[in-house]
């Protein structure tokens, strides 16, 4: 049996509605997300390339997402600049990144 090709996109989706599609290898550096859209799992979510987060808003799940590439394209850098986080988002981000486990 062939295996599936992994899509390069997936979707995730906020309590709101908001739809934030992201590259993959972005979207895994969170790793309940990496765990819902593994194929060994057989989770609906990597199916459908979609994972509903029904316990984060749409803007914390922007950021979220700012985040996952800005964690992207610095991994190996030595020099890093700090992301932009407004204050009175800190505490729901920081409730979501355990969440995510990112």
């Amino acid at each position: 049996m062939a295996e599936k090709q992994l899509s390069e996109y997936v979707t995730l989706v906020s309590s709101d509605g908001f739809e934030f599609r992201i590259l993959r290898s972005a979207a895994c550096i969170a790793k309940t997300v990496q765990k819902a859209l593994d194929p060994a799992y057989g989770f609906k979510e990597d199916q459908e390339n979609k994972m509903t987060l029904s316990n984060i808003n749409g803007v914390v799940l922007e950021k979220v997402c700012e985040y996952l590439y800005y964690n992207q394209k610095y991994a190996k850098a030595k020099d890093v600049p700090d992301p932009d986080i407004p204050p009175e988002l800190c505490l729901e981000l920081l409730i979501a990144a355990d969440y995510l486990q990112c």
